[in-house]
Parts: C-alpha cells; sequence; structure tokens
C-alpha cells in the first residue's frame, strides 16, 4: 500500500517562508515523480511545482517560479518544498502526490495523494 504522507505547513507572515516535507512508503521512490499541488477556497488543484523520479526536471507554476524549490532525496524517500517570500495569496491547502505515469504537473496524472497540510500567510 502506497502512503504519502505530507507535513511542515503552518502560519507565516508575509515575506516568511515555509518548508514542507513529503514522505512516500510502499513504492520504489526513485521510480515516480513527484509533485505539490495547492488547492484554494473554491479553486480546483493546481501544480505549484514538481519533479521528476531522477530530479533531471522540474516544473513551477508561474505563480511561484523564482520563489519556490521543491527537491527530493532518493535515499529518504522525501520530497521537499521550500517556500520562500511568502503571500496572503499563497494561503492554501498544500498537498503532496506521486505520480508512477509519465511526468507532468497536472494534478489527473498523480495517483498517490497526501492528506494535505494548510500554508496560511498574513498581510
Amino acid at each position: 500500500q502506497v502512503r504519502v504522507v505530507d507535513s511542515g505547513g503552518g502560519s507565516v507572515q508575509a515575506g516568511g517562508s515555509v518548508r514542507l516535507s513529503c514522505v512516500v512508503s510502499g513504492v520504489t521512490f526513485g521510480s515516480v515523480h513527484m509533485g505539490w499541488f495547492r488547492q484554494g477556497p473554491g479553486k480546483e488543484r493546481e501544480g505549484v511545482a514538481c519533479i521528476s523520479d531522477d530530479r533531471s526536471v522540474t516544473y513551477y507554476g508561474d505563480m511561484v517560479k523564482g520563489r519556490f524549490t521543491i527537491s527530493r532525496d532518493n535515499a529518504k524517500s522525501t520530497v521537499y518544498l521550500q517556500m520562500n517570500s511568502l503571500e496572503p495569496e499563497d494561503t492554501a491547502m498544500i498537498y503532496c502526490a506521486a505520480s508512477s505515469n509519465a511526468f507532468s504537473c497536472l494534478a489527473a496524472k498523480y495517483n498517490y495523494w497526501g492528506q494535505g497540510t494548510q500554508v496560511t500567510v498574513s498581510s
């Protein structure tokens, strides 16, 4: 059984930083692509940042380019999202997900999902 456990969210003031972590078990971590997605109130789930299984390819949503960094440690079966220069508009539930499909940052392509972690940015 594949488990995806994301953590690290919280409340922060605008301009601050948060680091999210996501641990995956039940699958060969080096064979899955990983992504972080967010879903704001009344909005569809959108790709924030994604990284390929071998770390050779990364994708960032336009709204986070230059502020967020995705990374992964295949030895620890963990993916990270470093979120800097946070803005109130970044407030959302953030989900970690794994994909055994071809690399993409579309939510529909991801098979396994974490429970989500809330990030709240106050002005």
